[in-house]
């Protein structure tokens, strides 16, 4: 195989990996029930509290808006268990941040793939393809 072919053999490999990953399914997931096994088996320690928009009010917002967009690998795994691994390094993220700066909550939680909120009380948007699942969250970080 001369060079030529193997560059465009590899250049239409990549753009096919690019084309089915463009076919996300958007799931949504019981955000509670995830939060609890994150803690139940230690992935978070459980000294930040979480809540999704409109289920939790007041404290101080010490910072507003703050942004986590994380992927993981999702080849081979369920919708379900691939949402569930990078909705923790998400919450991890948060957990970190609030903890940083004095706080032990981020509230006001939605949604926010491709800069798209959106909201729900109870559960959380994850796209998954082929390659790549993706949770995108937006909250404000606070101290009750």
């Amino acid at each position: 195989m001369s060079i030529k072919n193997i560059c465009m053999a590899l250049t239409l490999g990549i753009s096919g990996v690019a084309s089915v990953q463009a076919a996300d399914s958007m799931n949504q997931f019981n955000f509670q029930e995830a939060v609890a096994r994150a803690v139940a088996d230690g992935a978070l320690d459980g000294s930040v509290k979480f809540y999704l928009a409109g289920t939790k009010s007041g404290g101080q917002v010490l910072q507003k808006g703050l942004v986590t967009n994380k992927k993981t690998n999702g080849f081979g795994k369920s919708a379900e268990t691939a949402c569930d691994h990078v909705l923790r390094s998400a919450l991890i993220q948060f957990q970190n941040t609030a903890k940083s700066r004095g706080a032990n909550a981020v509230t006001n939680l939605v949604s926010f793939y491709k800069s798209n909120e959106t909201r729900s009380t109870t559960t959380y948007d994850c796209a998954k393809g082929t390659a790549v699942a993706g949770v995108a969250l937006k909250g404000d970080i606070t101290k009750f």
